[in-house]
């Protein structure tokens, strides 16, 4: 029963290498995706996945489309995997005595043995650190409680968003995991076109806000906030959401670059009675103080029952 589940005790403070560990192998398994996926709108295309077994690429197409492979950190068996529709597989442990180099030498090995080839920027994105993969050192925090307890509530999380993303009508992103960021995310959009960005801004920024939406998503925590989080914002940020009320009544709004952000910190549904419906109550309350302050058709997008239609 829902009430009896029990939820990993995450924690963000003392566990900050450990994390950074783990986030440095997503960017580079991610930059592998990134590289050999034909693009796909708002960044689609390069994003990880929480699976049965871990965190994964899902497949990526080589061989000039006719073949496929897909990379896998095996949090059940603590091992990186590549395996590819030829029938190949090849794997190699992890642990805290590997560093990001020796992870970032051992894949590009596995990669050229199978005959893949790829080039990626081997550098890290928007973590604060300037030398390349090869060069990382001074993190080889693999602990395997902390990444159990990590994807064991991403498994969870995922799941609930993906009950959450089957509500809604309209145009909607695969619940998937962003490594430049490291946080689990769902989309909704309106349909409608946002108003450009700014003409320095990122390229990044610029495809992923084209058109309006709603996003609702999970962190584990970061120097900004410093514990793990949920959290939803509306794009464009319409005026007076931060006045609307959202659920459950640990939720607050925060600004966030000067805009309203909701956020719910995941401690709040420890020991809960049902965590999934106080969960379930964060995401759908923050979606509709969105789409009526933004003016968003909320019937339209409405998802009937099978009996009304």
């Amino acid at each position: 029963m829902e009430n009896q589940l029990k939820l990993p005790n995450l924690e963000y403070k003392g566990n900050v290498k450990k994390k950074l560990t783990l986030h440095l192998f997503l960017q580079i398994i991610g930059k592998v995706r990134l590289k050999m996926t034909p693009r796909k709108n708002h960044w689609w295309y390069i994003t990880e996945y929480v699976g049965t077994s871990g965190f994964t690429t899902g497949p990526i197409p080589y061989n000039s489309g006719k073949d496929q492979f897909e990379i896998t950190i095996n949090v059940q068996k603590h091992q990186l995997e590549v395996s590819t529709s030829q029938g190949e597989y090849e794997h190699f442990p992890l642990n805290n005595t590997l560093t990001v180099a020796d992870f970032y030498k051992k894949l590009m090995e596995i990669i050229q043995k199978i005959n893949i080839s790829v080039s990626i920027l081997a550098t890290p994105y928007d973590l604060g650190i300037e030398k390349p993969f090869s060069e990382i050192t001074e993190y080889h925090h693999y602990d395997a409680n902390y990444i159990n307890d990590l994807w064991k509530t991403m498994l969870w999380i995922n799941n609930v968003f993906k009950e959450f993303s089957g509500r809604f009508y309209g145009k909607t992103c695969p619940v998937h995991l962003y490594w430049h960021s490291l946080d689990l995310v769902v989309t909704r959009f309106s349909g409608n076109e946002a108003p450009p960005m700014p003409a320095d801004a990122r390229i990044s920024d610029k495809d992923a806000y084209t058109h309006e939406c709603i996003s609702f998503g999970f962190w584990a925590g970061d120097e900004n906030v410093p514990e793990p989080a949920f959290y939803s914002y509306t794009y464009p940020a319409p005026d007076g959401l931060e006045n609307e009320s959202i659920k459950p009544t640990s939720a607050e709004w925060i600004d966030n670059n000067g805009s309203p952000m909701a956020l719910l910190k995941y401690k709040d549904l420890l020991g809960t009675a049902n965590p999934r419906k106080e969960l379930l109550q964060f995401l759908e309350s923050t979606y509709q103080a969105g789409a009526k302050r933004a003016g968003w058709d909320i019937e339209k997008f409405r998802v009937p029952d099978l009996d009304e239609m």
